[in-house]
């Protein structure tokens, strides 16, 4: 877990975020061990070291950070609701969010590159972001009051209350993974953020009709 990752993170989260991150590990040794045959110097162009300061590893570290906490409002909503439609998008958005954040954490692994800034985060999209003292580490993420109100909910509450925060949560992580798609350097993390454009933007499309189902904006 990095440095910046929020304290209040489940146990849960914890040993699903570890063991993620073990099998992405072995994903990422078994490419580097079976190099593409189609690059010329024998290894993955996708796998090829970036530098500290690059966009590949800020994107990383950053969005690794932001899906952690997606996952959590999503374990949170989870057990507050019996909403079938709401707990089918929260599995969903554990598992590939997870699986996503692993993998990122899993790169940065294997490049020999620190899993946590040394500066504010969002300095490789061209521009940083403060931290509030509201616990919102970056943009789109929900404070600590937020998580509180989500935590305390139930039913129909809890269901637009998390629906609202992760349309908020989506939208930055979209904005995010655009701006990775277009700079980064490595196969590896353009193609990650483009899947991710397209999946948080449909599921905000997705969030929309929940919510207007429920008789709530977003």
């Amino acid at each position: 877990m990095t440095a910046l990752a929020p304290a209040r993170s489940t146990r849960r989260l914890v040993l699903a975020g570890a063991s993620v991150l073990l099998v992405a590990l072995g994903l990422v040794a078994l490419m580097v061990v079976r190099p593409s045959a189609a690059s010329p110097s024998g290894a993955s162009s996708s796998l090829s070291a970036p530098a500290e300061d690059s966009v590949d590893a800020g994107f990383a570290r950053d969005m690794a950070i932001h899906h952690q906490q997606a996952v959590e409002m999503s374990f949170i909503v989870r057990d507050r609701t019996d909403d079938e439609d709401v707990r089918r998008l929260a599995y969903d958005i554990i598992n590939t969010q997870a699986n996503q954040r692993g993998m990122m954490l899993g790169w940065l692994e294997m490049w020999g590159l620190p899993k946590s800034a040394a500066g504010p985060p969002m300095a490789w999209m061209g521009h940083t972001f403060t931290p509030t003292d509201d616990g919102s580490l970056m943009p789109g993420m929900a404070t600590d009051a937020e998580l509180e109100a989500l935590e305390a909910a139930e039913g129909k509450a809890a269901e637009v209350l998390f629906l609202r925060l992760m349309t908020v949560h989506h939208r930055a992580g979209a904005d995010m993974a655009q701006a990775a798609a277009g700079t980064a350097k490595t196969d590896a993390i353009r193609n990650l953020a483009e899947g991710m454009v397209r999946g948080q933007q449909s599921e905000i499309g997705l969030m929309a009709d929940m919510l207007k189902d429920r008789g709530a904006k977003p």
